[in-house]
């Protein structure tokens, strides 16, 4: 790094100071994000403020450790400075977990859970990330620490780690997810689309709760996940015999996500799609998006559309449904 990138960060954090509303504070946290993304393999405190050589140890430590400032404020600017960056219309918030390998169990949410990072259970902690993205670049605008059963079940441990009152109420992970939407909303961010992988879109609530804020979503599913066709419809039918029935049923039955997946692939390639033809300038294209069919080739319309971007299609069809298609294979 240059001699000049530390005056480069406190040009860019003073919005963030302005807000800290406090002399030593806003002369300590450059500090500390200095020391984060500076020089040195060691970043803990003690390191940090011996290399920094302006702040010193007891300093940098009650900045981190205490937290006695008030997060709202720095999150406001943060979402402001995001959509300034990235904020459109067009763009994505992008909801998806992260996890923090752990050592020992006194560090806030630290349980044997499922680490993304690691690929398998571990002692971490885990937390559900909110980012703001646009023409491929992300900016992270959310981070809150997931609390397992076995901490909001023990109201002395949590009083022992000084977890605020307000957050030792039980939530999901997809409740959390929900709660950083409405904030990022609240803040008048810009996106057109929520996207989150299969850990939250597999959730009911989670999808029912984006559909009643009129938001553009897409989420992956697991595979044993029932689905139904778009025109189902729920019925109540008369019971011949026994107690009346007290709730509708669905008018079709269900299928697994990748069955119905798999189906659908079939039904495509039955309308002619699998053909073969050479790649000649005389050779036949795809009838529904204008795409060369290649040589014994056996391609569903799916792989087309991806390949033409969705662009070409020459049949009618829902534009939300272009858009998700093209959202969906972008997020993954």
């Amino acid at each position: 790094m240059g001699q000049g990138w530390r005056s480069e960060l406190e040009g860019w954090l003073a919005l963030f100071l302005e807000v800290l509303h406090h002399k030593a504070r806003a002369r300590v946290c450059p500090a500390y994000v200095a020391g984060l993304i500076g020089v040195g393999d060691r970043k803990s405190v003690q390191p940090m403020a011996a290399r920094d050589g302006q702040v010193g140890y007891d300093q940098l430590h009650h900045f981190v450790a205490a937290g006695v400032w008030d997060s709202a404020p720095l999150e406001a600017a943060l979402l402001k400075k995001a959509d300034g960056l990235v904020g459109d219309k067009a763009g994505f918030l992008v909801i998806d977990d992260t996890s923090l390998p752990k050592k020992g169990c006194h560090s806030v949410g630290v349980a044997p859970q499922y680490a993304s990072s690691l690929g398998k259970t571990a002692n971490c902690q885990s937390l559900v990330s909110v980012t703001l993205a646009s023409r491929e670049v992300p900016v992270m605008v959310g981070l809150r620490l997931f609390l397992p059963e076995s901490w909001t079940d023990d109201p002395e441990r949590m009083a022992r780690a000084h977890v605020p009152k307000d957050k030792q109420t039980a939530l999901t992970k997809p409740e959390i997810a929900i709660e950083e939407i409405d904030r990022v909303i609240a803040s008048g961010a810009r996106f057109g689309c929520v996207l989150a992988d299969a850990g939250y879109g597999s959730s009911g609530p989670f999808r029912q709760a984006l559909s009643e804020r009129g938001l553009l979503w897409a989420v992956g599913l697991s595979r044993r996940q029932n689905v139904y066709p778009a025109d189902v419809a729920l019925i109540f039918p008369v019971a011949k015999v026994g107690k009346p029935r007290k709730y509708h049923v669905p008018d079709q039955p269900p299928v697994p996500a990748l069955v119905g997946r798999i189906e659908m692939a079939k039904g495509q390639l039955a309308e002619g799609h699998q053909r073969s033809a050479d790649l000649s300038p005389r050779s036949p294209p795809c009838p529904r998006c204008g795409w060369p069919q290649a040589p014994h080739a056996r391609r569903s319309h799916a792989v087309h559309a991806r390949r033409r971007g969705l662009a070409r299609r020459r049949t009618p069809v829902d534009w939300r449904a272009k858009i998700l298609c093209v959202e969906l294979t972008g997020r993954y």
